[in-house]
């Protein structure tokens, strides 16, 4: 399996994903300030630059259909490459836009490939490293997604200040830029997730017709009346198709999403409501009020008043942390929907120019969202096996988008056309801003009563090995209905990693051979063979990871990468096949599977454990630019060990030896 040096650095993948989905998504919040700037330069109608909106943002919605189906069928981690190489060259293409047609299809492209990028690359760093990341994760995420979201209006308004906008569109650049290098260093190469899927193309025809048409309709309020034709077809039509999308995959066999598994358990449609509802209302606490503030302060004053949301961002993104293995995990949502009802509140009486006040209410609306849409994802992705996480991720974007960045002008038109009066019309959107806070905190309550739910400690060993939800969530509307309650699954309990037996008259260490199940592995095993004096102890170690893998299994058994306990199993196997050819080749022989990241790191420990003697490697040869570029599993063991290393090299005139193809359904492939 092709690597980059970075490969498995948990601090590597992490700034990865931070640097690949900041962009976008802090320069979808800074651009209102910067409307007129652009406009005047490109030569455009407030018009297209409301179409260049939305169709960005639709983008951004269909990316994650499109990055689940394609997860399926083509190499994921090229994939992730391929995305970070289209945010390139969509950011370049917007910084140096001449006219208005290239800022449009560049911003396009920064929508999907960022869209595309969250659902390719958060599942992986959330179920693909221990357990105790996952904490860390729960903290990125949320900051990745509203730390950027928070800190766009105060970029927006220092760049509109300036009188310039492509400064700060060349500093997106060359942040898409650095997440495509940590892209390529972090490379550990994945095969599709599922080959034997089926190619959806209704699904992603539905999603990108429907998000299409309900985003440009949307983006039509900016010089029509939301009675016109030119709002109502479209924007509704978009619905329509949008909800014939959720009905299809509902009923559907082999479905694309998740939506039957979401739509019927509880604490998902309670997780995935909140997080819709917070999304809509977060809306009227930041884009109206800063219109109104912007008549009264300069751009980046107006940036400044909302700078305190990056702080409340930052401080509920580490409660978050604190609180993800823990039972108060279920009631944070509801805490940041009180926040965001009070925050809309204080914005209200703000208006239209009280500094004090807007900066509570900003700090309020940040502690808000870190406390809601993120917590809401996780509440909703640990009722689901693990393995389902990219299509939980996938389906609360989506939805989370069209409420959104549909209400957005919506209760933008609403403000303006309200009495004529912008002040008057802002207070009202905020009443429905508000009434949207509370409603959703009164929706998720009410989910969890009428159907029996209750807050439980959310067992993450269970969750990330994938055999099973970190927590029950009973039926929807189970005790209306009258359904019984589940009994709680009784959690297995962990099995003791094999230990070598050492034969009283070896005075040296056992040998260790790292066994990936490649023909090469197999060759190291017998050449060490002739090497070496026999009957020597050997312990057989199988490194692996949920999603990337890092082996090819013995007997060729398609498996789902996404679930660790199916990964586990197979990596088992393989272990317990190299210890037989091992065995076969005259030595006294164990096997051992170890979850690690990076590879280098599971031999090293597992070398350490037993006391080896010698650790056996077969690293594969590497050409070209990539492969100059890749990290080696053998230079990173010997310069991490103080144990002599015995190098396999491959047979002279051969690439590697010859290996039979593998017929699999996700990730299984020979380690390189």
């Amino acid at each position: 399996m092709r690597q980059g040096p970075l490969a498995g650095r948990y601090p590597a993948v992490a700034a990865m994903v931070t640097l690949a989905l900041i962009p976008y998504l802090a320069l979808s919040a800074a651009l209102d300030p910067l409307v007129p700037i652009i406009t005047e330069q490109l030569h455009m109608t407030t018009q297209a630059m409301a179409l260049s909106s939305g169709l960005g943002n639709a983008a951004y919605a269909v990316g994650t259909v499109l990055a689940v189906q394609f997860a399926q069928h083509l190499p994921q981690r090229r994939m992730l490459l391929l995305y970070a190489v289209v945010l390139v060259i969509g950011s370049v293409i917007a910084a140096a836009a001449p006219n208005a047609t290239a800022f449009i299809a560049g911003h396009v492209l920064q929508g999907l490939a960022t869209s595309m990028l969250l659902i390719a690359a958060a599942p992986p760093l959330t179920i693909g490293f221990p357990r105790d990341k996952l904490r860390n994760t729960a903290v990125i995420m949320n900051m990745c997604v509203f730390g950027a979201v928070a800190l766009g209006p105060f970029l927006g308004g220092v760049q509109a200040e300036a009188h310039a906008w492509r400064p700060l569109f060349w500093i997106v650049a060359a942040v898409a830029l650095a997440a495509l290098v940590l892209a390529a260093l972090t490379f550990d190469d994945a095969p599709p997730a599922d080959p034997e899927a089926p190619r959806d193309l209704k699904a992603i025809g539905l999603a990108t017709v429907g998000c299409t048409a309900a985003f440009v309709g949307a983006a039509q309020l900016s010089t029509h009346e939301i009675s016109d034709f030119a709002v109502t077809a479209p924007m509704f039509g978009g619905l329509a198709l949008i909800v014939a999308l959720i009905v299809y995959q509902f009923r559907a066999h082999r479905p694309l999403l998740t939506i039957r598994t979401m739509l019927t358990s509880a604490i998902p449609v309670a997780g995935v409501g909140v997080a819709l509802f917070a999304a809509a209302a977060s809306i009227a606490a930041t884009t109206l009020t800063a219109a109104v503030f912007m008549q009264h302060f300069s751009p980046v004053q107006v940036g400044l008043l909302y700078l305190p949301e990056l702080g409340g961002a930052i401080v509920m993104a580490v409660v978050f942390g604190v609180v993800i293995s823990r039972r108060a995990m279920h009631f944070l949502p509801l805490v940041g929907m009180g926040l965001l009802a009070a925050g809309i509140a204080v914005f209200r009486a703000s208006l239209p120019a009280n500094v004090p006040l807007a900066l509570v209410g900003s700090a309020l609306t940040g502690l808000a969202l870190g406390a809601t849409v993120a917590p809401a994802l996780f509440v909703a992705g640990f009722s689901l096996r693990s393995n389902s996480l990219q299509r939980v991720f996938a389906i609360i974007e989506l939805l989370r988008a069209v409420a959104a960045f549909m209400v957005a002008p919506i209760f933008a038109h609403l403000a303006t056309r309200y009495s004529g009066d912008l002040l008057e019309g802002t207070n009202v959107a905020l009443w429905v801003g508000f009434a949207l806070a509370i409603g959703g905190a009164m929706f998720g309550v009410a989910v969890y009563a009428l159907s029996g739910a209750r807050p439980q400690t959310p067992d993450l060993d269970e969750f990330l090995d994938g055999d099973s939800p970190a927590w029950y969530s009973p039926p929807l509307l189970a005790r209306l209905r009258g359904l019984p309650p589940a009994p709680p699954a009784i959690a297995a309990q962990p099995s003791t990693p094999p230990v070598a037996h050492r034969h009283p008259s070896h005075a040296a260490g056992p040998i260790l051979f790292a066994y990936d199940g490649s023909d090469l592995a197999r060759y190291a095993i017998t050449q060490a063979a002739q090497q070496l004096s026999p009957y020597r102890d050997a312990v057989v170690v199988c490194v692996w990871q949920p999603v990337d893998v890092g082996f090819a299994p013995s007997d060729n058994r398609p498996f789902d990468a996404d679930c660790a306990g199916e990964v586990r199993r197979a990596a088992e196997q393989t272990a317990a096949h190299g210890a037989t050819l091992a065995r076969a080749a005259g030595f006294e022989s164990c096997s051992l599977a170890i979850e690690a990241a990076p590879t280098w790191k599971g031999i090293v420990d597992a070398a350490d454990q037993h006391d080896a003697g010698l650790i056996v490697l077969g690293p594969h040869r590497r050409s070209g630019l990539f492969g100059h570029l890749q990290g080696s599993v053998a230079a990173a063991v010997l310069s991490h060990t103080t144990i002599p290393v015995l190098l396999v090299p491959q047979p002279s005139g051969d690439r590697e030896p010859a290996a039979p193809p593998i017929r699999q359904k996700a990730g299984v492939a020979s380690a390189r």
